[in-house]
């Protein structure tokens, strides 16, 4: 039995890409945008910053207000890129406006300026009525690149290595974040986000199109997770339909995923990244005809956890 404050939980905070759907038949699957609440033992990363980040800090705030809490808020959070779904949460994220909070952001940077300076011209000082250096938590941003490695400690500490680096070493409950550059989705590319904790693999492979024959330096990367939350936003029919055709828009369809799963021997696959237009009902179709193929195969709702 894990020690309660040793666990490796996953908890789906926005399920939804592209933009939210805050409606009544999208509640069964949830309508915020991507965002996934990671615990490691005592560390919380948050993978991308959509509108279901609204949530998480509005909980972290409840809970240190509950439990009387007087050491600092932390979190780590990881941007797969910055389109939209991915980063429209982040500014109303509680945490951010506590000078107690500590926050660690890493992310893919698509332009050729710094990610700082990208977040804080098109999140804080032209959309927002504060800018970022009014920011009062203590918070850093910073690139990520599929050639770094980032290690957390259980006090929070962080550094960041070459991942050619081979003096490094990690004790037995830190956490160790590395990422793949896929470039299929369009212009810039996407992160896939691995997390490797107490010897358990979580890979997030959100806005992610796979190729005809599967993408074998995916299937590397992924190999044998414990769990991989993959894009499944169009149905095959919406992928390929001859009037508005969804190929090259950087998302796979359900069976691309599957196809990833099985190749890759993850242990479990939950759909994620659902199509702003799919309601409960239809993913609850999809859900009977897709879950029967495998006992390992899931779909994420909003605010379902799992524990690795």
């Amino acid at each position: 039995m894990t020690k309660e404050n040793e666990k490796f939980t996953v908890k789906f905070r926005g399920t939804r890409g592209s933009y939210p759907s805050p409606k009544s038949n999208f509640l069964k699957f949830g309508g915020n945008t991507a965002c996934v609440e990671v615990r490691c033992g005592n560390q919380l990363i948050i993978l991308d910053a959509g509108t279901g980040i609204i949530d998480v800090g509005l909980d972290e705030v409840r809970n240190s207000i509950i439990q009387d809490k007087k050491s600092p808020h932390r979190a780590t959070i990881i941007l797969s890129h910055i389109h939209q779904d991915h980063i429209q949460g982040l500014q109303f994220y509680k945490p951010l406006f506590d000078s107690s909070s500590v926050i660690n952001l890493f992310g893919l940077n698509t332009t050729d300026e710094n990610l700082k300076d990208t977040l804080k011209t098109i999140l804080f000082d032209k959309v927002f009525p504060l800018g970022l250096e009014e920011i009062r938590s203590k918070f850093e941003i910073n690139n990520f690149t599929e050639n770094d490695v980032i290690v957390i400690s259980q006090d929070g500490t962080t550094k960041v290595y070459d991942n050619l680096n081979t003096d490094l070493k990690v004790k037995d409950d830190d956490i160790v974040i590395t990422a793949y550059k896929t470039q299929a989705h369009p212009k810039n590319g996407c992160l896939c986000v691995k997390i490797q904790y107490k010897s358990k693999i979580l890979i997030y492979a959100t806005d992610k199109e796979s190729y005809i024959g599967a993408d074998k330096k995916f299937i590397q990367f992924a190999h044998q997770a414990d769990c991989l939350i993959h894009d499944a936003q169009y149905t095959y029919q919406d992928y390929i339909n001859p009037i508005q055709p969804k190929q090259g828009f950087g998302h796979s369809t359900f069976e691309m995923a599957i196809e990833n799963y099985k190749l890759s021997k993850a242990k479990r696959l939950f759909f994620f990244h659902y199509d702003p237009e799919y309601d409960d009902e239809k993913l609850s179709v999809l859900e009977k005809e897709f879950s029967n193929i495998d006992e390992g195969i899931f779909f994420a709702k909003e605010n379902y956890e799992v524990e690795l």
